[in-house]
């Protein structure tokens, strides 16, 4: 696996060390919404997913990655999924964990080495993405990466007791 290097971050493939990040991660309610998480998870299941995670994004359809800082600090995840390669598109999420981490960069800085990796390496020709109507900071990463937002899907989600609308967003490499 390729690291991603940027000026302040890099990206890197999942290691059985993250057992306990990833944990905290999943098992955060505050951002289930994010990640459609209804339930949480334990660290057995966490534990084989990352023995397992090494498997080729043509094979499982999804690219996990850590995001770093250079002084080893993990920050947080960012995604490709639902990996299609005869459409050549996958969908992307990101997480940056603590909420004093965010709003620094490092999800911009994140969010554009995967996108120059899935359409240099991966010969991707579009990524998506979809993002609550609410989530402003997140509206703002992607679109201001060059993602357009081309519909809202309306009532989407159910959180807390009503619906939510939902934002699609892509990026199509010309």
């Amino acid at each position: 696996m390729i690291t991603l290097k940027g000026e302040h971050i890099y990206l890197r493939a999942l290691e059985p060390e993250d057992l306990e990040f990833i944990y905290a991660i999943e098992n955060d309610e505050s951002i289930w919404e994010i990640s459609n998480t209804q339930t949480p998870y334990s660290k057995f299941l966490i534990k084989q997913y990352l023995e397992h995670v090494h498997k080729d994004i043509f094979e499982v359809k999804q690219l996990r990655l850590l995001i770093s800082s250079y002084n080893n600090v993990n920050l947080g995840l960012i995604d490709l999924f639902d990996f299609d390669f005869k459409n050549k598109r996958a969908g992307v999420g990101i997480l940056v964990k603590e909420p004093d981490d965010r709003l620094q960069g490092y999800g911009k800085e994140a969010l554009s080495l995967l996108v120059n990796y899935s359409f240099s390496h991966l010969g991707l020709h579009q990524l998506y993405c979809n993002i609550s109507e609410s989530n402003k900071a997140s509206i703002k990463l992607f679109t201001n990466q060059g993602f357009e937002k081309v519909g809202l899907k309306k009532a989407w989600n159910y959180v807390n007791g009503s619906y939510k609308n939902e934002y699609l967003l892509q990026l199509i490499n010309n």
